[in-house]
Formats: C-alpha cells, sequence, structure tokens
C-alpha cells in the first residue's frame, strides 16, 4: 500500500471522528500488506487525555496481530506525532511513521502542543524509526478547519 493510500484511510477515519464531536486527528497502521488497524482520536469521548489516534490505533493493532510489538509496521497519521505518541510508536517498534500536518498547524488550530518536533525527540532518544513528513500535507491541514467549524469542539 502507498503511504498516501493508508493517509487516505487515516484521513477519512478522522472526519468519522470529526462528525462525531472528536478532535481531528487520524491514524492508519498497515504490516506485511494488511491493514491492521485505523482509529481517530477520542479523548473527550473517553474522558482519557491519552486517547490520541495514533495510541488508539496502536492498541487496536497489538490486539489485531496479538502481540505488543508492531515490527515492520508502516503508520500513517494525520498530524506530526506528539511526544506522548511518538514514544509509543518507538516502543511499539514501528518501521515508518507518515504524517500530514505539522505540530505548528496543531498549535495554530488551539492544541496546548508541547514545541518538540517527533523528529528532533527520535534523534534526541535514538530511536530508528523513520519519520516522513508532508504526505498529503494539506489535506491533512484541512482537518483542523473541518473540526473548527464546529462550535462545540474542544481543544486540549
Amino acid at each position: 500500500m502507498l503511504p498516501s493510500e493508508l493517509m487516505q484511510l487515516a484521513i477519512e477515519r478522522c472526519r468519522e471522528g470529526i462528525a462525531a464531536g472528536q478532535s481531528p486527528f487520524g491514524c492508519a497502521i498497515e504490516r506485511q500488506g494488511r491493514v491492521i488497524a485505523c482509529s481517530h482520536n477520542t479523548v473527550v469521548l473517553t474522558t482519557d487525555i491519552t486517547a490520541h489516534a495514533e495510541v488508539n490505533a496502536i492498541r487496536e493493532a497489538c490486539r489485531t496481530i496479538g502481540d505488543i510489538f508492531l515490527d515492520g509496521a508502516i503508520v500513517a497519521t494525520t498530524c506530526e506525532p506528539c511526544p506522548m505518541c511518538m514514544a509509543a510508536l518507538h516502543w511499539a517498534r514501528v518501521d515508518t511513521v507518515y504524517y500530514g500536518a505539522t505540530i505548528a498547524d496543531a498549535d495554530t488550530a488551539g492544541f496546548n502542543e508541547l514545541q518538540l518536533p517527533a523528529a528532533e525527540l527520535l534523534r534526541l532518544g535514538r530511536s530508528t524509526i523513520k519519520l516522513v513528513p508532508q504526505v498529503l500535507p494539506e489535506e491533512c491541514k484541512a482537518l483542523f478547519a473541518e473540526w473548527n467549524a464546529n462550535p462545540k469542539r474542544k481543544a486540549y
């Protein structure tokens, strides 16, 4: 599967989340040619500040394959992973993470982002994850505008 195709799945799942009143983040995980997880952010729904799209997708993927490690997995996430999510992806041992929007885009949309780029966290932690930005960036940034159109949105 091409990274853009996997990202499209993450975008679609993100839109489902936005429609359900959740935050504008989506994530899809593929391993050995098979999509093993596709999730969106459920922080507000579950009153769980850790229920980011990437964490939800990691949990789903691990349950799907019956293992805590996702060796060889490819991840597409609509926004650059926050430090918590990047660390979780590292611990899950994924191979490559593709993202669209940036931490700066999330900050501009009203989210309380830690200004620590994912690439810098990986460098400091000596992680071997490959991080690839700018996969469908305009489509991913547009998700923030869709979310911002909801007057009941809740940024955190």
